[in-house]
């Protein structure tokens, strides 16, 4: 089968729905599947405001049809709601191609802890955006419950998983942090809730693993707070082995990918009983 997979969220990007993404098409691809990637690194584009890290697609419609009328899909899957997304929208309904879609991310809450958009106008339009795929991919049952709670319909589950090879118990880092280490990983930004857990007054080091447009203001506040920036691969698995507990502030993750990382490595996870973190920790 050739899978058209259509997102905003895409190299150099660490987070958790590229991670997913990434797992995704290693596992079609070793079953024979063929995936083309359409994202914004393929159009003219500029950084998103209060995030530049992220790249936003100018006017990505025509070469985007273009693009996918060249690979010629048999299926279709919109992973974000950016201007990638939209033009993958557009395109499918023009061309009356069904497609997927998928929420991996709490968008409206999101916007609302940067500007105070008022969530229930996003929830509005990302409504609007999914109400014509044939299916809307959730990853845990809580999300599945707010969406239909919300109005949204076709919602099925999309599991995720981890990768045991990497992220194994094993040795530490050789660091010199004074133990006990209190260790976030993932974005640095303001919907992380980073400030919650750097407020607290915990004995030995907290260690902040990630990067985003907060760590410049984080550091300034927390000095004493330890910044390694960005980590993949066999590097960050020796960091997770390196804590002795795995904190995760946040309050609006769908799902937390790194939760999963952290106790595959033996490390484990301090957070909030909120959704899917909660599920972590509860049997069924």
């Amino acid at each position: 089968m050739r899978i058209l997979l259509a997102t905003d969220a895409w190299a150099p990007q660490v987070n958790g729905v590229v991670m997913t993404l990434r797992n995704t098409i290693r596992g079609l691809e070793a079953a024979g599947h063929v995936v083309e990637t359409i994202s914004p690194d393929r159009f003219r584009n500029i950084p998103c405001p209060t995030y530049p890290e992220i790249r936003l697609a100018l006017h990505p419609f025509p070469r985007f049809a273009d693009l996918a009328h060249r690979f010629e899909p048999d299926a279709v899957h919109i992973a974000t709601e950016g201007p990638v997304g939209q033009a993958a929208r557009k395109f499918c309904l023009r061309e009356q191609l069904a497609f997927t879609t998928a929420y991996h991310t709490r968008f409206p809450e999101y916007v609302h802890a940067r500007i105070r958009l008022p969530v229930r106008f996003t929830y509005d339009w990302l409504r609007r955006f999914h109400a014509l795929a044939k299916a809307v991919m959730v990853a845990t049952l809580a999300v599945h419950a707010d969406l239909e709670r919300r109005g949204f319909r076709n919602l099925v589950m999309w599991t995720r998983g981890v990768d045991t090879e990497l992220f194994r118990p094993g040795p530490p880092l050789a660091t010199g942090w004074t133990r006990p280490v209190f260790m976030y990983v993932g974005r640095v930004a303001v919907e992380k809730n980073i400030e919650a857990f750097l407020e607290l007054e915990l004995p030995g080091t907290k260690v902040v693993v990630g990067d985003g447009p907060q760590r410049a203001a984080l550091q300034r506040r927390f000095p004493a707070t330890v910044f390694t920036g960005t980590k993949i691969g066999e590097e960050l698995a020796a960091h997770f082995r390196s804590a002795e507990v795995f904190v995760f502030p946040s309050r609006t993750d769908t799902f937390g990918l790194v939760l999963l990382e952290a106790m595959a490595s033996g490390t484990p996870a301090a957070a909030f009983p909120v959704t899917w973190p909660d599920r972590c920790h509860r049997p069924g």
